[in-house]
């Protein structure tokens, strides 16, 4: 097995390779010193920082989106809660009216010129 070291027993007997490897060592250190890594560390906390902070801004942003779609309200025909989301049509989960949201209500879903009535039954 055989093991790179920096020093005199290379294969081909080169003395100098120790030498070149510091001095290019050393070159490279030279330059990225002169260049400045400022902007290497800068950039990694600003990555660790985007890294936590985009969840907790993502879960606020869900929330808020949330909060302005869905509404809550009742049936105006049997007067059960429930909550559906905005600008759709839906139908009571109790009743089974056809709905729609206007105003944060639950409006019924009717054509035009249609009338109401309560039917009763006399015995």
């Amino acid at each position: 097995m055989k093991y790179y070291t920096f020093g005199n027993n290379l294969p081909n007997g080169d003395r100098w390779s120790g030498v070149r490897f510091w001095l290019t060592t050393l070159l490279v250190f030279w330059t990225f010193s002169a260049i400045g890594l400022g902007w290497l560390v800068n950039s990694f906390f600003i990555l660790i920082g985007l890294i936590a902070l985009v969840p907790v801004i993502a879960f606020l942003g869900l929330q808020w989106w949330v909060k302005r779609s869905i509404v809550s309200a009742e049936c105006p025909m049997c007067s059960s809660a429930f909550t559906a989301s905005r600008s759709s049509q839906f139908q009571c989960p109790n009743c089974g009216e056809p709905l729609q949201e206007q105003n944060s209500k639950f409006v019924r879903l009717t054509s035009p010129g249609t009338i109401d009535i309560d039917v009763q039954i006399v015995d």
